[in-house]
């Protein structure tokens, strides 16, 4: 039988950073990886026999996909109200997380519609096969294979006016 703890310490910064790259938020991020894992534990014994690094994204990506559904739902009416609250004072985990090189790559991303985003993250940075990803987003392997070459493609273009 598996064992949480072991798969939590084993696939903690790879779901951490799938996350973070679709929420764009640490604190965001943290709070899915939470309930990742929670959601993990819950259907553990209905766990059947795939691989467990897939099993696992796909229960992050839902609980985003839940997420944002949710916030799409709620309007907050007096956002600058928040906004003087909010600590914009990076914590040391953040810094390191957050180095130059993951925020070039995050404004590449950032314009991509987010099915793209999601297959270039599970393809190129989470080196999941084209048939994982396509179980991960629950499409048929040749939309992942669309989903990922558009995606590709605009990062490229985006990249080419960059320089």
């Amino acid at each position: 039988m598996l064992n949480l703890d072991e798969l939590y310490q084993y696939y903690f910064n790879d779901i951490y950073r799938f996350l973070l790259s679709l929420s764009h938020d640490h604190h965001i991020a943290e709070d899915l990886l939470q309930e990742t894992f929670f959601r993990a534990y819950l259907y553990l014994e209905n766990y059947e026999d795939e691989h467990v690094k897939t099993w696992l994204f796909t229960v992050a990506r839902n609980t985003f996909i839940d997420h944002y559904r949710k916030e799409k739902r709620m309007i907050v009416k007096d956002q600058p109200f928040f906004k003087q609250y909010r600590d914009d004072h990076k914590q040391p985990l953040d810094q390191i997380v957050l180095s130059e090189q993951i925020q070039h790559v995050k404004k590449l991303l950032e314009h991509l519609p987010n099915r793209q985003k999601q297959a270039v993250l599970l393809r190129d940075f989470h080196d999941f096969s084209y048939k994982e990803g396509a179980k991960v987003m629950n499409v048929s392997i040749a939309n992942f294979k669309v989903l990922l070459f558009r995606g590709r493609q605009t990062i490229r273009k985006r990249k080419a006016g960059d320089e």
